[in-house]
């Protein structure tokens, strides 16, 4: 067994043999070696982030069995700021019990019903696999309309041909969080925003920071305003036609003729 984890092994038999009942995070060693194993592919391996950089308190240098946010924040501050403030994690933001599935007003999925909204729900922390956060993470929770009818859209379809061995989403694949959880530029480094509800409402939000990334702004304005074509997960072309496009179609022409008369 490698040094770091017969450290860590060490410390977990001690917690065991120290209380009367397990605790819940007591694990064997046959468990962490397949933690080990994730971790050594992990981008958390090849940046020499190993197991005392998550589970030894920087302040106390006490062993933190499972971490929380806080833990995270030391390389991830952007990501855990924005997680906050989105409906995900607003109520650990206010010093309450974490979200879970059981207090949405969506349909959810009932074995998800009582899992705790944080950073570990979505990102196994040890294999870093964002591909598996970019979608199976938000379809083992929500069972609405607009999320079982993604993988059949024209979004899920993209994203199902163009997987990858990497645990990188492609840069022409379409997940749930290219749309949820835009991505912007600081620099030179390509932040995630992780305020799940911030490009919800006003709907108009979502076209600037997502759709004009890839489709036109009439496409875009009709789209996110058809509430039959959200429902379906944009499964096909909008039906909705704004006037407004067409008014300025007519000034255009207007203008034209008057120039070139």
């Amino acid at each position: 067994m490698p040094k770091h984890l017969r450290y860590l092994f060490g410390i977990l038999c001690c917690g065991w043999f120290l209380s009367v009942a397990a605790p819940v995070w007591a694990v064997d060693s046959s468990q962490l070696q397949q933690i080990d194993q994730a971790w050594q592919l992990s981008v958390h391996a090849l940046n020499d982030i190993n197991c005392s950089s998550c589970h030894v308190s920087h302040e106390t240098q006490e062993f933190v069995a499972v971490p929380d946010q806080e833990s995270c924040r030391g390389c991830h501050e952007q990501s855990v700021d924005t997680f906050l403030y989105g409906k995900h994690g607003i109520r650990i933001h206010e010093g309450l019990s974490p979200l879970t599935p059981a207090m949405s007003h969506l349909p959810m999925l009932a074995d998800a019903r009582d899992k705790a909204m944080n950073c570990n729900t979505c990102h196994d922390v040890h294999s870093v696999n964002t591909v598996a956060a970019s979608v199976d993470s938000c379809l083992t929770c929500h069972d609405d309309t607009h999320s079982q009818n993604y993988l059949a859209s024209k979004h899920g379809q993209m994203w199902l041909a163009d997987q990858v061995s990497l645990p990188r989403p492609s840069a022409n694949a379409v997940s749930c969080s290219t749309c949820h959880l835009p991505r912007h530029e600081e620099g030179s480094v390509v932040l995630v925003n992780h305020n799940n509800t911030y490009n919800l409402k006003p709907r108009d939000r979502m076209v600037k920071d997502v759709c004009l990334n890839c489709h036109g702004v009439e496409f875009a304005y009709n789209s996110i305003f058809d509430d039959d074509l959200i429902e379906n997960n944009f499964a096909e072309e909008p039906k909705l036609k704004m006037e407004t496009f067409d008014l300025l179609r007519a000034y255009e022409k207007r203008r034209s003729d008057n120039d070139s008369g």
